[in-house]
C-alpha cells in the first residue's frame, strides 16, 4: 500500500488534468473553483485505498474516484445555497461568488461529469458501479431532506439523527470504498466488509465535523464556526444537551433554537455553554471513538494481510485528532 500523500497527490494530479476550460465560462468556472478549493479529499483517497487493498494498481481507481469527488463537491455546492453559507473551506461559497442561479446550474453538471467518469469502465464493472454509485445518491439527498425537516422539528431523537448523518455524509464514504474494492476485483463478502467500515468511520466524521462546527478554531476549520447553531440544526450536541440541560438552560436553549437573532455571535457562545455544561461535549468525542472502533472491527473481516489494512488503520486514527 502507498503513502496517504501517494494518493493525494496522484489524485490532484488528474484532478488538474481533467479540469474543464470550455464555454460557457460562467458554467465550468465555478466547477473548477470549487474543486480546486482544497478540502481533505478524504473520499477519493478511500477509493483509491479501497482499489490498492485489494491487489490492484490504484490508478485504475482514478475515474471512480474522481466521480466520488466531483458528486460530493456538486452536493456541497447545492447545500451552501440551501444553507446559505458564506464560506466553504475558507472561501466564498460558489452562490456567493457568483448568484444562485449559477450554483444551482454548475452544480447540476457536475452531475452529470460523475456519471462520464464512470462512464469509462467496462459495461461489467459499470453496472455495478451505477448501482452502488445511484443508491447512494439517492440516499445523500434523503438525508439532506431529512436536515432540513430537522430544522423545524423539536423531537428529533437521537436515533433519527444518526440515520440522517448517515445517510447524508457516512454512505457516501462508504460507497467510496466499495467503488474502489469494485475496480480492485474484491469479493462481495469483502466489499459488505469495506462498506461498512466506511459507513462506520462516516459517522465519526460527521459527528467529528459537528463539534468542530461549534468549537472548531476559525482559521484551520475553513467555514463558519457556530453554522449549525444559527441555522438552528437539531445536532448531536442539541439532542444530547436537551435530553441532559435543566431548567433554565434547557429552557433558554429551546428558545434560542426557536430564533436567528441579528447578533448570531451572543447566541452561539451562550449555546456552546450549554453543550459543555450539559455533557453534551464528551458525549459527542467519546461518541467519535465509538464508531471509530466499530469502523476497526470491520477490518478484521476482510480477507487481505493486516499489514494491507494498516493504511486503513492510521486513516480512520487520524480522523479522531483532526481539526479541520
Amino acid at each position: 500500500m502507498h503513502r496517504l500523500q501517494d494518493y493525494r497527490e496522484t489524485f490532484l494530479t488528474y484532478l488538474k488534468e481533467n479540469a474543464t476550460h470550455k464555454e460557457p465560462t460562467q458554467l465550468y468556472e465555478p466547477i473548477n473553483y470549487i474543486l480546486e478549493l482544497g478540502g481533505k479529499r478524504m473520499r477519493p483517497i478511500l477509493t483509491l485505498m479501497g482499489c490498492e487493498l485489494f491487489g490492484t494498481d490504484y490508478k485504475k481507481a482514478l475515474p471512480a474516484a474522481m466521480a466520488v469527488e466531483v458528486f460530493h463537491n456538486f452536493s456541497l455546492v447545492h447545500d451552501d445555497i440551501m444553507d446559505d453559507a458564506p464560506l466553504r473551506r475558507g472561501k466564498t461559497t460558489v452562490h456567493e461568488k457568483w448568484d444562485v442561479n449559477t450554483g444551482i446550474l454548475s452544480g447540476d453538471a457536475m452531475l452529470i461529469n460523475a456519471y462520464q467518469y464512470l462512464a469509462q469502465y467496462d459495461a461489467k464493472m459499470l453496472k455495478e458501479l451505477l448501482v452502488l454509485f445511484n443508491t447512494t445518491a439517492l440516499q445523500v439527498c434523503e438525508g439532506q431532506q431529512y436536515d432540513v425537516d430537522f430544522e423545524v422539528r423539536d423531537d428529533v431523537t437521537l436515533e433519527e439523527y444518526l440515520q440522517m448523518i448517515a445517510f447524508k455524509t457516512s454512505v457516501l464514504v462508504a460507497a467510496a470504498l466499495q467503488m474502489g474494492a469494485i475496480v480492485g476485483g474484491a469479493s462481495a463478502k469483502d466489499q459488505e466488509a469495506i462498506y461498512a467500515f466506511g459507513k462506520n468511520l462516516g459517522i465519526a466524521f460527521q459527528l467529528q465535523d459537528d463539534y468542530l462546527d461549534a468549537f472548531g478554531d476559525p482559521e484551520s476549520f475553513g467555514k463558519q464556526v457556530g453554522g449549525d447553531i444559527i441555522e438552528n440544526k437539531k445536532t448531536y450536541l442539541y439532542i444530547i444537551a436537551m435530553q441532559n440541560a435543566k431548567g433554565e438552560d434547557k429552557k433558554s436553549l429551546q428558545q434560542l433554537f426557536s430564533l436567528q437573532p441579528e447578533d448570531s455571535q451572543t447566541k452561539i457562545e451562550t449555546v456552546k455553554a450549554i453543550f459543555e455544561k450539559s455533557g453534551a461535549v464528551t458525549a459527542i468525542l467519546d461518541a467519535v471513538e465509538e464508531y471509530t472502533q466499530l469502523a476497526f472491527e470491520q477490518l478484521k473481516h476482510i480477507n487481505v494481510s493486516d499489514n494491507r489494512k494498516d493504511a486503513l488503520l492510521a486513516f480512520g486514527k487520524s480522523l479522531m485528532t483532526r481539526r479541520v
